[in-house]
């Protein structure tokens, strides 16, 4: 059950729309910077008056193309300052923003805009407009494209970026009073692994009721986060970037630093230093192996550091359960001092309170090593139809569990162990499809997840594996493919696995090599290769491959065991066959382009 009364927030939520809580927060600390961007070589931030004045600005030219109360409007770009302007620029509208994957192809953009029936696009430049083109056609409803990017003279068949920012502003006051807690203020599209997307209706009153949750857990530590930094770089289509980096900023008074590729992170987090940051499990796993890989070219310092990784470990494990002893504490001070300080300097972590992964599985083992570097890891554990969070504990954390459920949200199991949640941040339910709607909530409100899950006696809640995902194997066991992958992805040399078994004799795999470890350790063996994807077919390489599994088969029982497995050459990229946008595994896609792979292991 909730750590604080339902009521309690419901009553502090009551009446506010994410439209109005901003105009409030513009009132209250319109002076502190809200954005901040990089061109070129140079820094711009707005603060949240400016921000405010430009998205009633936007608003006037919105309203100009014809936007109405009750409309959609898609937005397709990377993570950029426009995208926050826009989206509350909507919302002063009284319309409902969505946003669309940058990487989608046409046909998922037809999909996308015909279904939520949008009216206005806005676009980055002229390759997402290409995209809009092709479909135009299908999609009657599709009014006006603006392009952010035209270089100075935009498309015949699209408005530019500069009229609307032009435009004669709206009044703030007038316009964030537009909306209503009941009305949408966003549809998130699932990454659709199991079919079609489905469009999760998310309410202003969701959203603001789940920023009171948050902001009520996070004062229980005594943490104010106003004005706290964090970098937008996931996709504005996943909720939990939606949530983290754009309604909190604009509930709570975050900076928020836009990072328009995921392959410049690494440079935002040295320059920016956040003090907030989300992450899916494999942003976590490719600054781990990173490290790890830097490291190992000196097997000298390597060994000193996994020295000082055990020495912490412990330590840092009694620091959740209170105050060290003096000894103690002098120890881990020194450890940090000589071992971590830099790490994290390194990775732009240094001050960090915050560090939460989510969204997918993950590692045990990862978490306690960046807990141990003194990066403060917590897991969180939620979904779209819940607004981002259900259960997290960002200070008393149990590793191996995703914490207890936020304040004013109640999480219990049902006999078969599937995980439902209830509360004020559960959807509205999905876009034109009651049928879905009714599968996903009962009849007394409880959101049913299709996870399953373990609570222990204070609370905290441990994930399990997907109801859908769950292996039967040929002789009838129920096998968790999720706990065996996140095991072989505990030893640096791996980078991403997909266990086959459903309907087989045994359990296989499919093993990617850590595109940064992998060769990093080949050298150390004095193994030549000239190209990575050499690597796995080399024996040496391999014979390292099948000792990390025996030795992560040790935690299963013999049935869940992997009993062979297959070497690949390339690197699983997001937004691809294997993967979702945000990294998530798309099994079926594995399934089908491995068949041949598959095939042999059971040969």
């Amino acid at each position: 059950m909730s750590r604080i009364d339902r009521v309690e927030i419901d009553q502090a939520a009551a009446g506010s729309t994410v439209a109005s809580r901003f105009a409030e927060n513009v009132s209250d600390f319109g002076d502190r910077t809200a954005l901040r961007w990089q061109v070129g070589d140079a820094w711009h931030e707005l603060t949240f008056a400016e921000y405010a004045e430009q998205a009633c600005r936007v608003a006037g030219g919105l309203r100009r193309l014809g936007l109405q109360p009750g409309e959609r409007i898609v937005l397709m770009m990377r993570n950029r300052a426009e995208f926050h302007v826009l989206d509350v620029a909507a919302l002063l509208c009284g319309a409902t923003p969505i946003s669309i994957y940058n990487s989608s192809s046409a046909e998922q953009v037809e999909y996308v805009a015909g279904h939520c029936g949008a009216t206005i696009a806005v676009v980055e430049d002229v390759a997402f407009l290409e995209r809009f083109r092709a479909v135009r056609d299908q999609l009657p409803l599709l009014r006006d494209i603006v392009i952010l990017d035209d270089q100075g003279s935009a498309p015949d068949d699209a408005s530019p970026w500069a009229q609307l920012v032009a435009s004669e502003p709206v009044d703030l006051a007038e316009a964030s009073a537009l909306a209503r807690p009941e009305d949408l203020v966003t549809v998130i599209y699932t990454s659709g692994t199991t079919g079609p997307p489905k469009g999760v209706m998310l309410t202003h009153a969701n959203v603001v009721w789940t920023a009171e949750s948050y902001r009520r857990l996070l004062d229980d530590t005594g943490t104010d986060i106003t004005g706290y930094r964090t970098v937008s770089y996931l996709p504005m289509a996943h909720v939990a970037e939606r949530l983290a980096s754009h309604y909190l900023a604009i509930l709570a008074g975050l900076e928020v630093t836009p990072c328009p590729e995921p392959g410049l992170l690494a440079a935002y987090l040295r320059e920016t230093r956040p003090q907030s940051l989300f992450g899916v499990p494999r942003v976590w796993e490719k600054m781990h192996s990173g490290v790890m890989g830097a490291i190992g070219a000196d097997p000298e310092k390597a060994k000193k550091f996994n020295e000082a990784l055990e020495a912490a470990k412990p330590l840092r494990a009694a620091a959740l359960l209170g105050p060290l002893e003096e000894e103690a504490a002098q120890t881990l001070a020194f450890l940090d001092e000589v071992a971590f300080k830099g790490v994290r300097e390194l990775l732009g972590l240094d001050e960090l309170r915050f560090a939460v992964t989510g969204a997918a599985p993950i590692p045990p083992e990862l978490i306690e090593w960046f807990r141990a570097i003194g990066v403060p890891m917590s897991e969180i554990y939620g979904m779209s139809e819940n607004t981002g969070p259900m259960t997290w504990d960002p200070v008393e954390v149990r590793i191996g569990t995703v914490g207890r459920p936020l304040p004013g949200v109640e999480v219990k199991l049902l006999a078969d162990g599937e995980v439902v949640g209830r509360g004020g941040h559960i959807f509205a339910g999905y876009l034109d499809d009651p049928e879905k709607t009714a599968e996903a909530l009962d009849d007394e409100g409880w959101l049913h997840t299709g996870d399953i899950g373990r609570i222990d006696e204070q609370g905290y809640l441990s994930i399990i594996d997907r109801k859908k995902e769950l292996i039967i194997t040929a002789g009838g066991k129920n096998i968790s493919p999720a706990n065996i992958e996140a095991a072989l992805k505990s030893f640096p040399l791996i980078g991403q696995v997909a266990v086959i078994g459903d309907n087989r004799p045994f359990i296989s795999a499919l093993i990617v090599l850590d595109p940064e470890v992998a060769p990093a350790w080949a050298r150390q063996q004095g193994i030549e290769f000239s190209a990575f994807s050499e690597l796995a077919e080399n024996e040496a390489v391999r014979a390292e491959v099948e000792r990390v599994v025996a030795e992560a088969n040790r935690r299963f029982s013999q049935v869940e065991q992997v009993k062979r497995f297959a070497l690949l050459a390339a690197e699983w990229l997001p937004d691809s066959e294997e993967l979702t946008p945000t990294s998530k595994l798309k099994r079926r896609g594995v399934n089908e382009k491995y068949a041949g792979e598959i095939a042999a292991l059971y040969a």
